[in-house]
């Protein structure tokens, strides 16, 4: 299998055709997603996975701002800080070129690359995802990372990296 093929079968997700869709905006909803990933509507977490993925197959980030969209309605939710977080990786070989699986809190599963890049902001790692949408790495991950980092390409400047699908993305600086 190629590395090529490897990133369509990873990036082809389950999300709604929303840019198919043009609903009336309806509001604002009590539904908040919290900076640890957790979904929650009026105050009390989501329990089940299953409603969580339903409503990440229809969210949608406009600007800054995040939405719920179906065919009849739009609606605005809270967001803290990143709607996913990534919660696992793996290790993954394809044609001999070495690559970095990513998981999301919700299972969808992601290969660190040009499209799906890692990104330092504020000092906080993050994975650009699909439809402009970020995950945050989780604190377990990033130490899992930082273990096998290698310094940058310039030693004086401190930087630590690692390497997927072909690229090096930062860690951060030490």
């Amino acid at each position: 299998m190629s590395l090529n093929r490897l990133f369509e079968q990873l990036e082809s997700h389950s999300h709604a055709p929303t840019e198919q869709w043009d609903p009336p905006y309806c509001g604002e909803i009590p539904l908040r997603i919290k900076s640890n990933g957790d979904w929650e509507y009026q105050g009390s977490k989501i329990e089940r996975p299953q409603l969580v993925k339903l409503f990440a197959s229809v969210l949608v980030k406009e600007q800054q701002d995040y939405f719920l969209v179906t065919p009849a309605e739009k609606v605005k939710i809270a967001v803290d800080d990143a709607p996913f977080v990534i919660t696992g990786w793996e290790q993954v070989e394809v044609d001999g070129e070495r690559a970095v699986q990513v998981i999301t809190n919700i299972g969808e599963r992601y290969v660190l690359s040009q499209q799906t890049p890692l990104v330092v902001i504020g000092d906080l790692p993050y994975v650009r995802l699909l439809r402009g949408m970020t995950a945050k790495v989780h604190r377990n991950v990033y130490y899992q990372w930082a273990e096998m980092a290698e310094p940058g390409s310039d030693k004086a400047d401190k930087e630590f990296v690692i390497h997927s699908a072909g690229q090096a993305f930062s860690l951060g600086h030490a």
